[in-house]
C-alpha cells in the first residue's frame, strides 16, 4: 500500500486472469484499518468491480466479522437457494455445496426485489487444492454474449421455479424465516412471487425477473442473475437424472425458463458458461484473505475443492431491483 492514509489511492496489483489484487501487513486492530481505510477500499471495488485483500490475517468469525461491519452495512439473507451457517445476524457460512461440484458463475440474490450491492468473503481455512471463488465482469460478459440471446432475455425474462421439498437444496423456513404458511405467503405476495402449495404439503413458488439491469451507482449495463447456474442443465447429467427420478421433471428443487415459461436448453446454458469461463478470473485462496465484490457488476462462483474450506460471507448494502432499471416491471402483489 503506498499510503496509510484513508483517501490515499491504494497500490492494487492488476494482472490478467486474477482478481485485482492488495497485498497488506497484518494490522494489530483489523476492524480499526479497515474502518480507516473503507472509503478506498469502496472506491477501488468500484473502479475494478473486486477486491482481494492479503495477508489481512483475519483468524476467527468475531474479527472477521467486526470488519464486515466496517466495510457495509449488513443484511438478513432471504430467499436462500442453499443452506448456510449463520454464525450471527448477517454473518454466515459460504453455502452447502458438495465439494466435488463447482458452483457457476451467479449474482448473489438476482431473483429477489431487494439484494446486495456488496459481497463480503474471508477466508480462515484455505482448502489444500483449488476452492477459489472466481469472479467476472458482468459487463464483459454482457458484450460477449450473443446479441439475439441477451434481446430475447431482455424481452422476456428469466423464470426461477422453485420446489422445497425439504431435502434438498434450503428449506422453506430457511428461505423465508419462518415455516407459518401465513408468513411464507404474505412474503412472497410483498416479493412478486407466485406461490402454490402442494397436495403433499411442498411449496413451489415461480418468480420472472429481469436478466439486464442498470448498475445503481455507475449506470453501467449488467448481466446480472442465476439463469445459467439454477438450470438444470447446470447440474451434473448423473444427479439431474436421479433428481428426475424422484421428484419428476416439474419437480426439481430450483429450475429456470424463459421468462414466457419456454425452456432454457442445455446449449443455451453452456454458451453462458463458456463465455462466463473466458472473463473469469481466480485466486486460491490463503487463511487470512478478504474479498470485496461489487454484486451487480461483478458474478462469483466457487472452484471444486479439495480439504476443509472455512470461509465467511456477508451480504451488505441492500438495493431494490426499482433502482436498477430493470426492462421488465416487476410489482409486489397485495
Amino acid at each position: 500500500m503506498s499510503s496509510s492514509s484513508p483517501t490515499s489511492t491504494l497500490n492494487v496489483d492488476v494482472q490478467p486472469g486474477k482478481p485485482p489484487m492488495l497485498r497488506v501487513d497484518a494490522p494489530d486492530d483489523a476492524p480499526r484499518w479497515a474502518a480507516e481505510h473503507r472509503d478506498a477500499l469502496r472506491a477501488a471495488v468500484v473502479q475494478h468491480g473486486s477486491l482481494l485483500v492479503r495477508g489481512f490475517g483475519l483468524r476467527d468469525v468475531a474479527g472477521t466479522e467486526a470488519v464486515f461491519r466496517q466495510l457495509g452495512s449488513l443484511m438478513t439473507e432471504r430467499e436462500a437457494f442453499a443452506p448456510r451457517r449463520r454464525y450471527s445476524n448477517g454473518v454466515y457460512s459460504a453455502s452447502k455445496w458438495p465439494p466435488n461440484q463447482h458452483m457457476c458463475m451467479h449474482h448473489e440474490l438476482s431473483y429477489a426485489l431487494e439484494f446486495p450491492s456488496l459481497m463480503l468473503f474471508a477466508c480462515l481455512t484455505a482448502p489444500t487444492d483449488r476452492g477459489a471463488t472466481p469472479v467476472a465482469d458482468s459487463t464483459s460478459v454482457l458484450q460477449a454474449l450473443p446479441r439475439e440471446l441477451v434481446e430475447r432475455f431482455e424481452r422476456v425474462g428469466w423464470l426461477l421455479i422453485r420446489n422445497y421439498n425439504g431435502e434438498i437444496g434450503a428449506s422453506v423456513a430457511e428461505a423465508f424465516g419462518t415455516d407459518d404458511r401465513r408468513g411464507v405467503e404474505s412474503y412472497c405476495r410483498a416479493n412478486a412471487i407466485q406461490f402454490e402449495w402442494q397436495p403433499d404439503g411442498t411449496l413451489r413458488t415461480r418468480q420472472c425477473r429481469s436478466a439486464v439491469l442498470r448498475h445503481p451507482r455507475t449506470g453501467q449495463r449488467c448481466w446480472f442473475n442465476q439463469l445459467a447456474f439454477l438450470n438444470e442443465w447446470s447440474m451434473e447429467p448423473e444427479v439431474r437424472e436421479y433428481l428426475v427420478d424422484v421428484y419428476g421433471e416439474d419437480g426439481l428443487p430450483f429450475n429456470t425458463r424463459f421468462g414466457n415459461g419456454d425452456a432454457i436448453g442445455a446449449d443455451v446454458v453452456a454458451a453462458i458458461d463458456e463465455v462466463y469461463e473466458a472473463h473469469t478470473a481466480r485466486e486460491r485462496w490463503q487463511a487470512g484473505d478478504l474479498m470485496l465484490v461489487d454484486n451487480v457488476r461483478t458474478a462469483h462462483g466457487r472452484d471444486e475443492f479439495d480439504g476443509p474450506r472455512e470461509v465467511l460471507v456477508a451480504m451488505a448494502d441492500a438495493v431494490n431491483l426499482a433502482d436498477c432499471s430493470p426492462p421488465l416491471e416487476v410489482t409486489a402483489s397485495a
